[in-house]
């Protein structure tokens, strides 16, 4: 697993939970401001769009998760 991978894996899972819990259909629903973190992760991943920084990224290669996996020639 690298460090792309589990960022897009974090942010969906994240997002998929505010939608579940701020949603007023969902069976999950708790509040309205949920949405409020499904919007910082959509910011939150187009900043990192624009500049190539992300905390979680800095976070995962701190506990030593890979960048990127070695091509094999």
């Amino acid at each position: 697993m690298t460090v792309d991978r589990l960022i897009r894996i974090f942010a969906g899972s994240f997002i998929l939970l505010s939608l579940a819990l701020g949603v007023e259909g969902s069976p999950l629903f708790v509040s309205r401001w949920w949405l409020a973190f499904t919007a910082f992760v959509g910011a939150n991943l187009l900043q990192f769009g624009i500049t190539q920084v992300c905390p979680l990224g800095w976070i995962l290669k701190k506990l030593g998760v890979p960048e990127a996996v070695p091509q094999a020639h």
